[in-house]
């Protein structure tokens, strides 16, 4: 191992390629960002909830008999070859005995918020990227004057404590931080040391490094360019056939220069609203595709709504017209919601109420407020209450495992065909999101 990587197993007892706690301290110069990934976290929390099945193959996804995908497996089951997003039915045949569970994805949820104020414990400079992983920015003298090795490795073992398990990386920009915290998994520690960040990178091959993927890599290779020390040694004019005016910003983060922050956690009580809005390339004149856009910005809005935690009772419609003018409709409902099918459906009622044959929209906008909860209402067959006081679809369910796939994969892991007519046909690619 370089002198430049100091790694620590911070649950079993240091292996042969890592180093005592103490090697990993000392001064540090400059900014020190750390990258939190949770440890197979969906699987992890299984078997933290049935502990049966701890040592055991565990897959967390949809059924292998309906076409369904794996959204987590268990280091157990990885033995055998199953990984995320594979195939259910494949990952059936790799592993016929392991034990299948659906996504729980408000268990995890609560359980990442958990961790989420472990790390507020220690520092506001938190920037959560999914549901299992954070950044966050513990520079000495900008919230406490602690060697940052000892903070990570503090909140590593309050992480144990859970339960559950982490890997943390730990360097002078997120880039670092973010492909140091894949090397010693899981329940490790990688410190890189401040200096060394170009010579840490150098040897990795370029999908190492985050915004690099497969068709940019082939056409990296193309070039001669297969690791990121040539990358950070390449001319400028080559790169940009590559990555356009990004290219010197890869190249700084293939030498290990990334300024870019940690943005300060926003507590969940501050957000007032959570909308999404488009503009479209071409103005939208059929009521038909004018509610299709509503569909697919509810969708995003419920989306959100849950990954924070949040339901409202005031659902807005936002329009502007090709002539210049706009208008804003409101509606509330005696109940909270983050369904994005009740959101559409009050969002489509607003529009059709106002829509006449020639209508031009030139921007939707979709949003929720009001996170008070009370009321109560009558609801159809096809609604429930749950237990937060909550009206839902009957359909919530898929909702929320799609979640879970998104929040793993990206959030164009899964679409629906009208998110992809929007996206290749009518919507600019300048789209708009509050209430983060």
């Amino acid at each position: 191992m370089e002198k430049y990587e100091h790694t620590y197993d911070s649950h079993e007892a240091p292996g042969a390629d890592a180093r005592p706690l103490d090697a990993l301290v000392g001064p540090w110069h400059g900014r020190a960002i750390g990258l939190l990934d949770l440890d197979s976290f969906f699987a992890s929390v299984e078997q933290l909830d049935h502990p049966e099945w701890r040592g055991k193959p565990v897959i967390v996804g949809g059924d292998p008999s309906r076409r369904g995908v794996v959204s987590t497996a268990s280091y157990e089951a990885r033995a055998y070859g199953v990984r995320s997003a594979m195939p259910s039915a494949r990952a059936k045949r790799l592993c016929p005995h392991a034990i299948w569970t659906p996504v729980h994805f408000d268990r995890y949820r609560a359980l990442s918020n958990q961790v989420i104020r472990i790390i507020a414990d220690e520092t506001p400079y938190i920037e959560q990227v999914s549901i299992d992983e954070a950044f966050f920015d513990i520079t000495p003298g900008r919230f406490s004057n602690e060697e940052p090795a000892r903070i990570i490795s503090r909140i590593s073992q309050r992480v144990r404590e859970l339960g559950i398990t982490c890997s943390i990386g730990l360097g002078t920009s997120k880039t670092v931080a973010k492909i140091a915290s894949e090397r010693d998994k899981p329940r490790g520690l990688t410190v890189i040391l401040p200096g060394t960040e170009e010579a840490f990178l150098a040897p990795l091959p370029t999908r190492a490094m985050s915004g690099i993927g497969e068709a940019a890599a082939a056409h990296l290779k193309t070039l001669g360019i297969r690791t990121l020390g040539q990358l950070a040694a390449a001319p400028i004019e080559i790169l940009r056939a590559v990555f356009g005016v990004n290219a010197q910003k890869m190249r700084n983060r293939a030498r290990g220069i990334d300024e870019s922050r940690v943005r300060e956690l926003c507590a969940p009580e501050d957000i007032k609203s959570v909308s999404n809005e488009r503009t479209f390339a071409t103005d939208i004149t059929r009521l038909a595709d004018a509610q299709a856009a509503v569909e697919l910005l509810a969708e995003s809005v419920g989306r959100r709504l849950r990954a924070k935690g949040k339901a409202g009772r005031t659902i807005t419609l936002k329009l502007k017209f090709d002539y210049g003018t706009g208008r804003t409709m409101q509606s509330s409902i005696p109940h909270l919601t983050d369904d994005e099918r009740i959101i559409a459906r009050i969002g489509r009622t607003m529009l059709e109420e106002i829509w006449t044959p020639s209508t031009h929209l030139r921007l939707i906008g979709i949003g929720v407020s009001d996170f008070s909860i009370q009321g109560g209402v009558q609801t159809s067959l096809l609604e429930d209450i749950d237990e937060r006081g909550a009206l839902n679809s009957s359909t919530r369910d898929l909702s929320v495992a799609l979640d879970a796939v998104r929040e793993r994969f990206g959030a164009a892991s899964v679409q629906y065909g009208r998110a992809t007519r929007f996206e290749q046909a009518l919507v600019d690619p300048h789209k708009h999101e509050t209430g983060k």
